[in-house]
């Protein structure tokens, strides 16, 4: 009993640390659940002026915003939704999301430029020419509405004039159903001509100007627009005004969509699960992998993100487990290190990326790629050599309780292909084989060294051989 306490695990944790690590989660969730309905409460269903606001580049989170604004306005009774607006541009794909819902819309809605020097541009041309209404603030503009690739670079010419025509025809239509003036937002595309506030007036891009909300309720009273139920005749000039906020959700949503955190948890996850594979046993940085992979996963759904680049950055984990099961052979080191620092370059931009109408690069801060990018490689590298059987020993590894672990027998509970775990001393470690050997799980082993919480160890019977 006493030689069995000597190797107690560091890294095992004591009952009461579970338990109140369960209890402390539950009261986490019944926290995060009130907060959303406190924060995403709704309103009594009567006559009130619904206004939501988009700051930014146009994203999958824009388009969710805005669908599901129309839909609690409508649902709470709202006569009005009033979109402010200030956008540099953004994806297409977006962009095409918030016109179908501005289209399809059951009440009448208003697309706002504001605050004054606030704009229109690029993608917010088609979301303010899509409103039943389209309203803008001195001092503002819109227009510039060409497709560039994301970044920001020019397309080839070839795809460029598809792309451009595809573009072209979807102001017009735009235009037409909202009785616009289709040459002149047409140009918008094919020119990246931009207008002024009384220019877009002028030409019949915009309805009017309107110096703050009081003064467009005021212009729109009386009104009538032709919404997805019908006709309406809106007189907003009296009723209440209600804003529209991001829930809990959309919060939580917002912040793993910011590049240099999706790609920090790509990161991390990939090192998790690699590091759970190279060491079995320790369930710690696999538990945590998993979890920062789904968040990275999430975030990337609502960014434009190259798929390459997040291929290649998994695949260097493949590399680096590839590594560990062929000692000396280092292809597999430098193939996992170049696919690191390519795929994060390619992540969010560069090659194989889609044709959009942006203006606003998406890309991950170089200090943080550089230093993430370092420190994986470093901890991989340590890893790698920690787990692989050619390493050689060190007593720089080896405390004095673990070192009097060298030459004791054991069983092997999981395969070792190389890695896995073995029984010693009437506890579980995790352990890699020695030169590289597959022990199956149920036979006899011996210790030959030890490296931290690492054992190597060969078969028994070659052993005394």
């Amino acid at each position: 009993m006493t030689f069995q306490k000597s190797y107690t695990k560091r890294y095992l944790l004591p009952g009461w640390f579970h338990r109140w690590s369960r209890r402390v989660a539950l009261a986490a969730f019944i926290t995060a659940i009130s907060l959303q309905m406190l924060l995403g409460r709704t309103y009594a269903a009567d006559e009130h002026v619904a206004i939501a606001s988009i700051d930014g580049p146009i994203d999958p989170m824009s388009a969710r915003y805005l669908a599901n604004s129309i839909d609690r306005a409508t649902k709470d009774g709202a006569q009005l939704l009033i979109l402010e607006l200030d956008t540099p541009g953004g994806l297409i794909s977006s962009t095409r999301d918030m016109v179908e819902s501005l289209l399809g819309a059951q009440i009448p809605t208003a697309v706002y430029v504001s605050p004054p020097g606030a704009r229109a541009a690029s993608a917010g041309t088609f979301i303010m020419a899509a409103a039943n209404f389209a309203v803008m603030a001195p001092g503002t503009n819109v227009g510039a509405a060409s497709p560039v690739a994301v970044g920001g670079a020019d397309i080839p010419e070839t795809l460029a004039k598809k792309i451009n025509e595809d573009t072209a025809a979807f102001i017009r239509s735009v235009a037409e159903t909202r009785d616009r003036n289709v040459r002149a937002l047409e140009e918008t595309v094919t020119f990246a001509r931009s207008y002024s506030a009384i220019e877009a007036v002028d030409l019949d891009i915009a309805d009017f100007i309107a110096g703050d909300i009081n003064g467009l309720l005021q212009q729109l009273d009386g009104l009538t627009a032709e919404t997805a139920s019908g006709d309406v005749t809106i007189r907003p000039s009296e009723l209440e005004i209600r804003n529209i906020k991001l829930t809990l959700t959309d919060d939580i949503l917002n912040i793993l969509a910011n590049p240099n955190i999706a790609f920090l948890l790509l990161m991390i996850g990939g090192l998790g699960v690699l590091i759970e594979v190279i060491t079995p046993g320790l369930i710690g940085p696999g538990v945590i992998g998993i979890i920062a992979l789904i968040l990275a996963f999430l975030g990337f759904g609502n960014l434009s993100v190259n798929w390459v680049g997040v291929a290649l950055i998994l695949l260097s984990m493949a590399f680096f487990y590839g590594e560990t099961i062929s000692p000396g052979v280092s292809v597999f080191g430098v193939g996992g290190i170049i696919c690191v620092v390519v795929g994060a370059l390619l992540l969010f931009g560069g090659f194989f990326s889609a044709p959009d109408i942006e203006e606003v690069r998406v890309t991950v801060n170089p200090v943080l790629l550089a230093t993430v990018t370092g420190l994986a490689v470093v901890s991989l590298v340590f890893f790698v050599r920690m787990a692989r059987s050619g390493g050689g020993s060190s007593s720089a590894y080896i405390n004095a309780s673990e070192g009097e672990l060298e030459g004791e027998w054991g069983e092997v509970v999981s395969d070792l292909t190389p890695s896995g775990k073995v029984l010693v001393a009437g506890l579980e470690w995790a352990a890699t084989a020695d030169s590289n050997n597959v022990i199956k799980k149920g036979e006899e082993i011996i210790v030959v060294s030890v490296y931290g919480e690492v054992l190597k160890v060969a078969r028994l019977i070659d052993e005394v051989e």
